[in-house]
């Protein structure tokens, strides 16, 4: 039997000794060594040759992501680790690192208890670390730290061991200064990272060797020691000597919760519902026997056994042949086939039970983020709040007619994988709006629409998405019902900016029915909300608020369902250019409605109140937020000045500029309209030596001079009328 078949035995043993297995993750900017370093781990493991490891990118296993040797998919693998006298089950995943797939590290934050961050020696802590940091500590996912290319900084700066020692030093002080500013209250010492005990690890994936302080107190060998190897470029013997995996994975186990422990922290966190219930229990104590509680974190398409939904299993068994409800769904499904993960592989099992990362076929109405369970009654997990929203949309259609049906069934499918795209189907013009979070992450679907899923499609130039928002108050507006027999009475003005913030945040519950009034209104209090507002909240969606201020209206609470319908409607297409709103709030202040439920149905209140919202709009002053992009760009001094002008070419503002002796740090915020063919223009100005990233950074408003042009071109584009309706057309 080969090692690898070996090890996927005793994975399968250990699957069932909670206390033995550790659900990890790596996470850091982009290129620096998260996918290296995951190969090492697997190489170590036997699950793949020692030789290529760090050169396969055995996790890269996407052809996109080879070709452009970035990752782009969350990739689980399983390998088994000896520490102490004891064999353990490491459930890896390993993470993008650009921008664009941020939803992916967001998701993989809810599968796992613990993560590696992976930061770069010569780079340092770089803007996506801080996210990523970010994003583990709000899911109470446990650090610890490994500095990658420390190689570098010997062959490449030909620093001394004094600097090197400077740099480290400087690292790791900047991601506790991020640990403590983040952490909850009572983390923040216990997971402030200690290089005296072992949570940090300096070391080269790529060449396959690591050190930390206790290693190096067990072994004898000393920072020295390794400067000597490095400046003499013996890599091997070093990498013999102390091996990466060995090295890394001790940590994991020493350093990092098993499921037990970690659960009990993180539930409270991830789920609101009753803890003192059978199932709340079970959860908190990783109870294999309690009701199954599954949190569908990934889906991948498989073409054989269909769609394969990926999760954190936190309490109960998972069989196949198992009916499960997928919360929210009317009829449960069936489990086909429940597997483990290794790579682009997965090992067939008869059942999992909880603790682990689960691979089960046949949930066909699970997408990610979905909560599955036994029990069709449970409260489902807190939705996944991805710290970025889609800002950039191509309109694509299928080449050929007889392609339609099929591309409406695969952009059902990317949807469901992929939850950071948005697919909408425009009803006037029959085109496909597909959104994403930049110009990469849509072209990636679309290679994948084309070449997994074989439909030839043509796509347009890529457009931004805007928000559309008030600037003052507007009303009371009155909207008429079409047969004249209801009147509704609205008020719009801004949203708070903390409360804005809060909902964007996923600090309140956002997108639904006000679940829990009295916790909702005392949240809205502290940030400031009147008594009897804060209490009167109907509705949030999408960064917009509906609230019922009337008193001893006579049948309407029969019939506020109906204005929430409209609310909602109003607040996907804006009177201004058909954009989504964002930081409206809505005040239905009056209503007279007919005594008869006849005349108060669907077809009379949502078009009164619709166009009460659009009247009451255009009175407050109709405005455009558009996307903005954080730009952080590293280059040489003498490339400084070609950089700052290329930025402030594309209506950016430089906050800040930090130099050393060699390069420049670059920071500005940009239009991510403005930021289309940056790529190409960076290297060109600075002749290639430019190294820069972007992460997004909410909406803005639009400059005055430039709405009216930009609203015109917008809707001319969706085949409307090119100047905007002003109020008197929302009037009765």
């Amino acid at each position: 039997m080969g090692r690898k078949e070996d090890n996927i035995k005793k994975a399968q043993g250990l699957m069932r000794k909670t206390e033995f297995i550790r659900n990890i993750g790596t996470a850091a900017h982009i290129d620096h060594g998260k996918t290296t370093l995951s190969d090492n781990l697997l190489a170590g493991a036997g699950m793949m040759s020692e030789e290529l490891a760090g050169k396969q990118l055995l996790l890269d296993y996407d052809e996109q992501e080879q070709a452009r040797g970035i990752t782009i998919n969350a990739a689980n693998a399983s390998m088994v680790h000896d520490y102490e006298g004891h064999e353990y089950l490491i459930n890896l995943i390993d993470t993008p690192g650009h921008v664009d797939f941020g939803g992916d590290v967001t998701r993989a934050m809810r599968a796992i208890d613990g993560v590696i961050i992976v930061v770069c020696a010569v780079e340092g802590v770089m803007p996506q670390t801080e996210t990523v940091i970010r994003q583990a500590l709000k899911e109470k996912v446990k650090p610890v730290l490994f500095v990658n290319k420390v190689d570098r900084l010997i062959n490449e700066l030909k620093v001394d061991p004094q600097e090197m020692e400077q740099r480290f030093f400087k690292i790791i002080t900047e991601v506790n200064e991020r640990i403590r500013k983040l952490a909850p209250e009572e983390l923040k010492d216990e997971w402030t990272i200690r290089v005296e005990e072992g949570s940090v690890v300096f070391g080269s994936a790529y060449y396959n060797w690591a050190m930390s302080v206790p290693f190096m107190k067990e072994t004898g060998l000393t920072f020295k020691d390794i400067y000597d190897y490095l400046t003499s470029d013996d890599q091997k013997t070093l990498a013999k000597k102390a091996p990466i995996h060995n090295i890394i994975l001790d940590i994991v186990v020493d350093h990092l919760p098993n499921p037990l422990d970690a659960q009990k922290l993180r539930i409270p966190q991830i789920w609101h519902g009753d803890l003192d219930s059978p199932l709340g229990k079970a959860m908190l104590s990783c109870d294999s026997s309690g009701d199954v509680a599954l949190m569908v974190t990934k889906i991948i398409m498989d073409p054989h056994a269909g769609e394969v939904a990926i999760g954190r299993l936190f309490s109960g068994t998972v069989v196949r042949g198992q009916e499960m409800q997928v919360i929210g769904m009317p009829n449960p499904n069936r489990v086909q086939s429940v597997a483990l993960c290794v790579g682009a592989d997965r090992i067939p099992v008869d059942e999992i039970i909880a603790g682990n990362i689960v691979a089960a076929a046949g949930l066909k109405d699970a997408v990610a983020g979905s909560t599955v369970s036994s029990n069709p009654e449970m409260d489902s997990f807190e939705k996944i709040v991805h710290y970025s929203e889609p800002v950039v949309t191509v309109a694509i259609e299928a080449k050929h007619m007889k392609d339609l049906p099929k591309l409406v069934e695969v952009l059902r499918t990317i949807s469901k994988a992929d939850p950071s795209i948005h697919v909408d189907i425009n009803q006037e013009t029959g085109e496909h709006l597909l959104s994403g979070m930049g110009e990469l992450h849509l072209e990636i679907t679309e290679y994948r629409i084309i070449n997994e899923h074989g439909v030839d499609i043509t796509s347009s130039e890529p457009i931004v998405v805007y928000r559309e928002a008030v600037d003052g108050i507007g009303g009371p507006f009155e909207g008429k019902s079409p047969n004249r027999h209801n009147t509704f009475r609205l008020e719009v003005m801004p949203l708070d900016e903390d409360v804005r913030e809060a909902i964007l945040a996923g600090e309140i519950q956002s997108d639904g029915k006000v679940k829990d009034a009295k916790r909702l209104a005392r949240e809205l209090q502290d940030m400031g909300m009147e008594k009897l507002e804060a209490k009167k909240v109907q509705y949030i969606y999408g960064a917009n608020m509906f609230i019922d201020v009337t008193k001893g209206i006579q049948y309407l609470h029969e019939t506020i369902e109906l204005c929430r319908e409209a609310f909602i409607e109003a607040m996907k297409e804006g009177p201004l250019a058909r954009e989504r709103c964002q930081g409206v709030k809505v005040r239905l202040v009056d209503a007279k409605l007919h005594e008869d439920s006849i005349h108060r149905g669907p077809a009379q209140v949502i078009p009164a109140v619709r166009s009460a919202i659009y009247g009451a709009m255009c009175q407050a002053g109709r405005t455009l937020l558009e996307p903005k992009q954080k730009v952080f760009i590293n280059v040489p001094q003498d490339m400084m000045g070609n950089a700052t002008r290329e930025m402030q070419q594309r209506r950016s503002v430089i906050e800040n500029i930090d130099q050393d002796e060699e390069t420049a740090n670059i920071d500005s915020i940009a239009p991510v309209a403005e930021m289309f063919g940056f790529a190409s223009s960076i290297r060109s100005a600075t002749t290639g030596r430019a190294l820069w990233s972007t992460e997004n950074c909410g909406f803005e408003k639009l400059p005055r001079e430039l709405l009216d042009d930009i609203v015109r071109s917008i809707r001319v584009r969706k085949g409307l009328k090119p100047e905007p309706y002003d109020a008197a057309y929302y009037a009765p």
